[in-house]
């Protein structure tokens, strides 16, 4: 990254913070490990090694990645990568990849139920609409929630982790002949949205919508088109500059679009004002039962 002219704006032990090379940004979201040199950009929320960064960077094919470097460095390094190099790059880049090694329908593992407790996620919803997936990482065995993309990727968290398993893409649940949507930019957003419909204080159209989650926000441009066979679109999106530029976007489109993130208009997402909803009710039920 410094060869391409960006240098990190904060450093924490191993993780090396930058303003995005793959969008503008003002506040860096763009964290390098040094540790196990890969990348993940929180706006995008996409990440992997670099060669996942050089094929996003210079908008090409792995194949065409790897001829760029066996002519010239594309990172403006002085000398011609050796063929020992693209090889050692090759092998990085397969071990650096999730292999998912288990899929079970329950999530039974505590610390992940724990994390949906933190998370104000019941139990019973994740579960509807996640599984308890096993994958190995650099050799290392790790499980997390996730969640199925219409790829048969998953979305994967945990409080220790976040990333996502190829291929990456979108979510959609619901028929072709619905008159409506939500578009969700995250899966923990969407299952908020569940938690919150599940208590009343939030209505679903009066027929069934779909739903649609981004897993990327970067998948904008791609779902655009899908968005346009719906009477009514509902935008539940992050309100943060990127997540508030995508809703200005939409809503220039058309009546239709219509921006259901004034519920949430003092929080970054839909989770957080969950989370402060939970908070704000067990502080009242503690001053209730006082004296």
């Amino acid at each position: 990254l410094s060869y391409l002219g960006f240098q990190p704006q904060k450093i924490r032990n191993n993780d090396y913070w930058y303003l995005s090379p793959l969008r503008l940004e003002k506040t860096a979201s763009f964290k390098v490990n040094r540790r196990f040199n890969v990348w993940y950009d929180f706006g995008l929320s996409t990440g992997g090694n670099l060669v996942d960064f050089g094929t996003l960077y210079y908008k090409c094919s792995v194949g065409e990645l790897l001829e760029k470097l066996s002519q010239q460095n594309p990172f403006s390094f002085h000398q011609p990568f050796s063929h020992s190099k693209i090889e050692a790059l090759s092998k990085a880049d397969e071990k650096g990849k999730i292999a998912i090694t288990d899929i079970r329908k329950s999530i039974k593992l505590r610390s992940l139920q724990e994390y949906l407790s933190f998370r104000k996620i019941p139990l019973h919803i994740a579960s509807s609409f996640c599984r308890e997936v096993d994958f190995l990482l650099y050799d290392k065995k790790i499980t997390a929630i996730g969640f199925k993309n219409s790829a048969g990727g998953f979305e994967l968290r945990s409080a220790h982790f976040k990333g996502s398993s190829s291929p990456k893409e979108i979510t959609l649940f619901g028929k072709d002949f619905s008159k409506s949507v939500l578009l969700f930019e995250g899966f923990f957003d969407f299952l908020s949205y569940q938690a919150i419909h599940q208590r009343k204080l939030i209505l679903l159209p009066k027929q069934q919508p779909n739903f649609l989650i981004l897993n990327s926000i970067g998948f904008i441009e791609k779902i655009k088109p899908g968005l346009e066979k719906y009477p009514s679109v509902h935008l539940y999106l992050d309100r943060d500059n990127m997540g508030l530029s995508v809703t200005k976007d939409l809503l220039a489109m058309g009546s239709k679009y219509q921006d259901k993130s004034i519920l949430y208009k003092d929080h970054k997402d839909l989770n957080e004002y969950l989370i402060k909803e939970h908070l704000d009710q067990s502080h009242s039920q503690r001053k209730g039962m006082r004296p």
